[in-house]
């Protein structure tokens, strides 16, 4: 960039609005915080991404989606964002420690082809569940792990030479008690550190939580590269760091990934990162909870999934699926279940047909309210969608507003929540039959009434003649069984 270049771009900087304040609850500390990056204007952001041995579940789209709202989030406050998610296409071992085979391989000898081949149909599987749940990818980086070997392996041999790594026969291992920070991020004791990791004892290791930056080649290793420790590949904890690093420097604003991730794969991140520079790795980490399927976490290693092909062979619109997760807090675990995916399912239908109503009563005119200020307000605290959502039904039902106003809030709603609602689709739910609809009116009238016993009754009724009442913010919503 030349002189006047520069000197535009500081002009062009001073001119520019302040960003709107907005908090997240920072992992490492703990608290809601107010958001302040280092860069004014900027933020730098990094995603932890599948390891692409297999199609992704649905769990697994809960990350990238609230790391899609919060970029969509900051960017409507006034942020600029730079985004990275990562692909790990190798160094993930199956026992999530330093010991066993790397997932890829174990998947590439399973279906007789190489593991680019592997992780290049899967990735791209993951990264067409990405845009159909409305996530803009061409916003974002996805580097590939095998992509940035050499970084890992310059990061490695830095931490070696500042003397914070050790070699075995096996590989060269992280010295975890030279890094006195080791567990801060959620204040972790060596106890938990070292149950956390999972970890075979390997003969020679320092301390029970060091974790391999780089693995001595094995038999039936599939993929390979030389290093100033012999033939290997990378440790998987050190793919982030690297990649980071290259990609945004050695500091930034936000880390995202799911809460299985903060205690091991985090904090090793951190150690590596912060030894390598001397400098803080990451100002606010944000991590999402578990999506659970009939009490227990959804996991390819308990055969428990949900596909997102399943979802739309079942006729569900994919953004029936974001809807779900923006029903909940993003920090709160979410019990997955056909029913509820159906009732989320029903309530965009009805939001759609309410956005292309006040579309054309308002005749595409916005205006500003006090619900729009609400709705705002809401998202820049810590993402609070099921409040946001809550403040979007109930001003569409009021009387209150103009169509005008309600269209400023949608169309706020649509550029934050990503639910198509400024061009909705024309979908239509299968109508109840009359016998399960008269039933549904009789327990509306027992509910205004307070008679809750008849209004249970009844809905006992409704779910034996195979359908499903589910009430919330937006009403109550029937459904069919989905068995």
């Amino acid at each position: 960039m030349g002189l006047l270049d520069r000197i535009f771009a500081r002009r062009k900087k001073r001119g520019s609005p302040v960003p709107a304040q907005v908090f997240f609850t920072n992992t490492l500390s703990g608290k809601k915080e107010l958001f302040i990056p280092q860069k004014p204007g900027l933020v730098l952001m990094y995603t932890c991404g599948p390891t692409v041995y297999q199609q992704q579940h649905i769990g697994n789209l809960r990350p990238p989606l609230i790391s899609d709202l919060v970029a969509r989030v900051l960017r409507h406050a006034g942020y600029e964002v730079k985004r990275v998610l990562n692909i790990t296409d190798v160094g993930h071992l199956v026992g999530d420690g330093d010991e066993g085979e790397d997932k890829i391989a174990v998947s590439a000898r399973k279906e007789k082809k190489t593991p680019k081949e592997i992780a290049e149909h899967y990735t791209q599987l993951y990264l067409d569940d990405l845009e159909n749940i409305g996530i803009d990818i061409d916003d974002i980086r996805f580097p590939r792990a095998t992509d940035y070997i050499r970084e890992q392996i310059a990061l490695a041999k830095t931490l070696e030479e500042k003397g914070l790594a050790y070699r075995l026969p096996d590989g060269l291992y992280f010295d975890t008690s030279r890094f006195l920070g080791y567990g801060k991020l959620g204040n972790l004791s060596q106890a938990e550190l070292i149950e956390g990791a999972r970890v075979a004892k390997v003969e020679g290791k320092r301390n029970p939580a060091d974790f391999a930056l780089w693995r001595r080649a094995k038999k039936g290793d599939l993929q390979m590269w030389d290093s100033p420790w012999g033939l290997g590949n990378p440790g998987w904890h050190i793919e982030c760091s690297a990649m980071s690093r290259a990609l945004l420097g050695p500091e930034i604003d936000i880390h995202m990934g799911g809460e299985d991730l903060a205690s091991i794969h985090h904090n090793d991140e951190i150690a590596q990162s912060e030894s390598a520079s001397g400098r803080p790795f990451v100002r606010y980490w944000l991590h999402n909870a578990f999506l659970n399927l009939e009490g227990e976490k959804i996991s390819k290693s308990l055969g428990n999934v949900v596909y997102l092909s399943d979802v739309t062979a079942r006729g569900y619109h994919p953004l029936a699926l974001r809807y779900f997760y923006l029903q909940a807090h993003y920090r709160t675990p979410l019990t997955f279940s056909w029913g509820a995916l159906a009732g989320a399912g029903a309530a965009l239908a009805r939001l759609w047909a309410l956005s292309r109503e006040v579309k054309e009563e308002s005749r595409g005119v916005a205006e500003s309210s006090e619900p729009l200020e609400e709705f705002r307000a809401a998202l820049r605290d810590d993402l609070a969608t099921p409040q946001a959502l809550g403040v979007l039904w109930e001003s569409l039902k009021s009387d209150e507003f103009t169509p005008e106003e309600k269209w400023g809030l949608l169309t706020e709603a649509d550029k934050t929540l990503g639910l198509m609602l400024v061009e909705s689709p024309e979908t239509k739910e299968p109508e109840a039959p009359l016998p399960v609809r008269a039933l549904l009116v009789r327990r509306e009238a027992a509910r205004a009434a307070g008679d809750y016993a008849a209004a249970d009754q009844l809905r006992e009724e409704i779910e034996k003649s195979g359908y499903r009442v589910e009430d919330g913010p937006e009403g109550t919503v029937l459904t069919r069984k989905p068995f």
